[in-house]
């Protein structure tokens, strides 16, 4: 049976949308106030390589690290709609059918609960083989 601890080492890829490129660079110069504080502030230096704006199937997500099969969303005022949850339960499903974790925080958590959501992402790495 595989220990869950262990990362994918499959030769596994998410379907990418080239068309979905020149958006996410787009996003990537010009991040939210609490994307740049995630950023900047905690995953810039997390213990493994997190990528910005990474188009996953037709989205683009946030922040994506591969290593962990890790989603993080920032959710920003408009995401609060009846019909924006329903787009994002959607969008959660089809990614989590992908074998990924979807972690999302609003942009208030991490603008004034920063420390709590860096704790967040701290669980969510492995802890190391002794």
């Amino acid at each position: 049976m595989p220990d869950h601890n262990t990362f994918i080492t499959t030769n596994f890829h998410l379907p990418y949308n080239s068309k979905l490129v020149s958006r996410a660079k787009q996003l990537r110069q010009n991040p939210t106030p609490a994307e740049q504080k995630l950023w900047q502030d905690y995953l810039r230096t997390f213990p493994f390589r997190v990528l910005r704006q990474r188009p996953i199937d037709h989205f683009i997500v946030d922040f994506y690290c591969a290593a962990l099969k890790l989603v993080i969303e920032v959710d920003g005022d408009n995401h609060f709609t009846e019909g924006e949850q329903q787009y994002d339960w959607e969008r959660t499903q089809i990614l989590m059918g992908y074998g990924l974790t979807v972690i999302r925080f609003t942009n208030e958590e991490i603008m004034t609960q920063f420390e709590g959501v860096c704790v967040r992402l701290e669980g969510l790495i492995p802890p190391s083989p002794p």
